[in-house]
């Protein structure tokens, strides 16, 4: 019988590197946790923002939809200001908003969404909007695994070498002006994803086995501490975690709300 297949995404890569045994509460385990109300309000900010620049690139009026949301309104109207490839495309563009795309690699199957894919027979790029201020440490963005990874699959599944590739985020959260952060790929940053990638689907493979057939838990990495691990806080406590459903997780695809680096 043949092995079924696991659906990672960027965040979920993110978290299994950074955290495992958060990975194993949040997507083996199923077991969720609150939200901060504060922490929603963002979230909810950042899928309206999202919402309406798909809205845009379909061709769509976005003004009566943000009437009553002033500061979304003046975030979107400031980032189509600054980004020149939001007005008209050229001749040989081909662009798409949420441009969804997935790579198998044995029993996984990596599945990235890009906010907006711009393709010229020279090139392609990729635009994130993130709806949180400009990191402080850049590095931080370029290492990683939305960067890593929604650049490697654009390699694998297209014909552009990797130095036609580039990723471009945009800073969009008010009450400063957008900025932006373009990380352009190479042959060697893509060998070095591949390695890093089958390593950690190595890794993981190990994982899961000693934990279903052995019940040995997903154990901490050096840098999982409350100092270094952005998840660490929001599993400690003595409130019993929130049920998330019943879903098998080997078949979710999803995109988990984006973590703000800083």
């Amino acid at each position: 019988m043949n092995a079924p297949l696991i659906r990672l995404s960027q965040s979920q890569l993110q978290l299994l590197e950074t955290c495992p045994p958060q990975f194993q509460r949040l997507y083996v385990d199923q077991l969720g946790y609150g939200i901060h109300p504060e922490q929603q309000e963002k979230l909810t900010w950042g899928s309206q923002f999202h919402r309406l620049m798909q809205q845009r690139e379909l061709g769509l009026s976005v003004d009566s939809w943000g009437e009553s949301q002033g500061e979304l309104q003046r975030s979107l109207k400031a980032l189509i200001e600054a980004v020149p490839e939001l007005y008209a495309p050229s001749p040989h563009q081909w662009r798409e908003a949420e441009h969804h795309r997935s790579l198998s690699i044995k029993n996984y199957v990596l599945t990235v969404i890009y906010d907006l894919l711009i393709t010229t027979p020279q090139q392609a790029q990729i635009l994130d909007w993130k709806t949180y201020l400009h990191p402080q440490n850049p590095n931080q963005l370029m290492d990683h695994w939305q960067t890593k990874l929604y650049l490697y699959v654009l390699a694998e599944t297209t014909d552009y070498l990797p130095e036609q590739l580039s990723m471009t985020y945009w800073f969009v959260k008010l009450p400063t002006q957008p900025q932006s952060l373009t990380i352009s790929y190479s042959r060697k940053q893509h060998q070095q994803n591949h390695q890093q990638l089958e390593s950690l689907l190595t890794k993981f493979a190990h994982l899961l086995m000693d934990y279903e057939q052995n019940k040995i838990p997903f154990p901490h990495v050096q840098t999982c501490n409350e100092k270094n691990c952005p998840y660490y806080s929001a599993f400690q406590g003595s409130s019993p975690p929130l049920l998330s459903g019943q879903r098998d997780w080997l078949n979710l695809m999803e995109e988990s709300e984006e973590i703000a680096l800083s």
